[in-house]
């Protein structure tokens, strides 16, 4: 980091400490897989958007523009998020392809499409475009 980007640093030194805390969790893994890199970049980059919140509520504009600028390092090493189409037409796909046809197969249909679109998707948006093709 020798350009001295100290926000960048800061962010970058975090999600290190959260990939190697998953790895001493899960038994001394040698490394984790791009899932679980994957779900704890896509838990980081929620908890600086939820503390942005908060902090704009307080009138924090200077710690605001701090967790604005760690959450822009965390999304470059995420996967690009869906479009709202490109999610719908991948839910109704999914859907035909499992052949689920009323709210009983939900649970099913949300398995394999948290699954299939982690990191790419909120699950919140997943779920009610699932319930609307269902119900």
């Amino acid at each position: 980091m020798k350009a001295r980007d100290k926000v960048r640093l800061a962010a970058l030194r975090d999600i290190k400490s959260k990939i190697m805390l998953a790895m001493t969790e899960s038994a001394g893994a040698e490394a984790l897989d791009d899932t679980a890199v994957t779900k704890i970049l896509s838990k980081q980059l929620k908890q600086r958007e939820d503390t942005m919140v908060i902090y704009k509520d307080q009138g924090r504009d200077d710690l605001v523009a701090e967790e604005e600028a760690q959450a822009e390092v965390i999304r470059v090493y995420l996967p690009q998020p869906m479009t709202d189409a490109e999610l719908s037409e991948a839910v109704t796909a999914l859907i035909a392809e499992m052949g689920a046809t009323s709210m009983a197969d939900m649970g099913k249909v949300m398995g394999a499409a948290s699954a299939k679109f982690a990191g790419r998707a909120d699950g919140k948006a997943i779920s009610a475009l699932v319930r609307s093709n269902l119900g």
